[in-house]
């Protein structure tokens, strides 16, 4: 029953921290008229004041300590820090100038940039299905650049600093507050510099705008650390490949917002490239269920197997015994 019960609340939790991602472009359009990079440098800053307060009611400092003594780790850290820079910034500044259809796309082809960098980088080497879901992908970029008459570079950037991002995180190995923590850290002199530098000029929209438009500022910290809270309930609660079918909860929100509330235009060519896009992912998720079942099963007999081998030699282990002993006298008759 507890099972049960922590089954549900981790599906729960994930499909709160994806529709809340998938939501999200609805809350950066309020923080107009800041711009982007001020947007951006506000999420940096009020991130990590978030998280702060959180780890320091959790009294989760013990990696602290470990992190400072492993100049690699700070390295990977900080080129975490980078790249999530550029994927928050691009992201932002996507939405608010109206690309928030191709922004989705991005995260939509991030799993096969992903697997492509697992052969890139890792070495790792792809069952068929997953090179027809390669295949089918770069087919969709192409008909797409055809479409929008430039490759869609937005998409790209944000799917590739995004695998980027959680390559790095797989090096670091540290979990997700820990690091969302270390990587602000990195982020907060220069983010805070920058505003700073803003208000020395009188460019800064933080306090110019009435008090609801800074409480959405400092709120930013909230919108980044609160779907990563929730991702984490649901990492140790759900299988792998339930969350892997919920990652697509997120894009499809953002598109699915990107047409119907912001109006963006669909022209043909464009359905026809993510209609690829959506083939792919297609293949690659029946692909992934396919694997976990099989393995699955696999593991199923590997067990049954060893449980009728223990019984087997536990038996033949009886039976030795008892070839070994000596035979019983026979109680003795009456009258002998």
């Amino acid at each position: 029953m507890k099972t049960d019960d922590e089954g549900r609340a981790g599906l729960l939790y994930g499909i709160g921290a994806y529709g809340m991602w998938g939501l999200v472009p609805l809350f950066w359009p309020l923080l107009k008229p800041a711009g982007a990079i001020e947007i951006l440098a506000h999420r940096m800053v009020w991130s990590l004041a978030f998280v702060g307060l959180a780890l320091l009611a959790l009294r989760r400092w013990g990696w602290v300590r470990e992190l400072m003594s492993s100049p690699r780790k700070l390295g990977m850290i900080t080129l975490a820090a980078t790249v999530i820079t550029v994927n928050w910034g691009l992201y932002i500044w996507s939405v608010n100038t109206g690309h928030v259809v191709e922004a989705s796309l991005g995260y939509f082809i991030n799993p096969l940039v992903t697997i492509a960098l697992g052969v890139l980088v890792l070495k790792e080497r792809l069952r068929p299905a997953q090179w027809a879901a390669v295949g089918v992908g770069f087919s969709a970029v192409l008909v797409l650049a055809i479409g929008y008459g430039r490759p869609p570079w937005i998409s790209l950037t944000l799917a590739f600093s995004f695998a980027v991002y959680g390559l790095v995180k797989k090096k670091v190995n540290i979990g997700g507050l820990e690091s969302l923590a270390a990587e602000t850290a990195v982020q907060f002199l220069p983010a805070l510099g920058y505003l700073i530098w803003l208000g020395t000029r009188g460019d800064l929209a933080f306090g110019a705008h009435g008090g609801g438009h800074t409480a959405l500022l400092v709120a930013t910290g909230v919108v980044t650390a609160l779907p990563l809270i929730c991702f984490g309930a649901a990492a140790i609660r759900v299988p792998l490949s339930t969350l892997g079918l919920l990652q697509y909860l997120a894009p499809t929100f953002q598109f699915l917002l990107g047409v119907v509330y912001f109006h963006e235009a669909m022209p043909a060519e464009r359905w026809a490239g993510f209609s690829l896009v959506w083939l792919a992912l297609t293949i690659l998720t029946w692909d992934a269920l396919r694997t976990a079942r099989r393995s699955r099963i696999e593991v199923e007999a590997a067990k049954a197997t060893a449980a009728a081998e223990a019984i087997e030699a536990a038996a033949s282990e009886a039976a030795a015994s008892g070839a070994g002993a000596p035979a019983p006298v026979p109680p003795a008759r009456a009258g002998s």
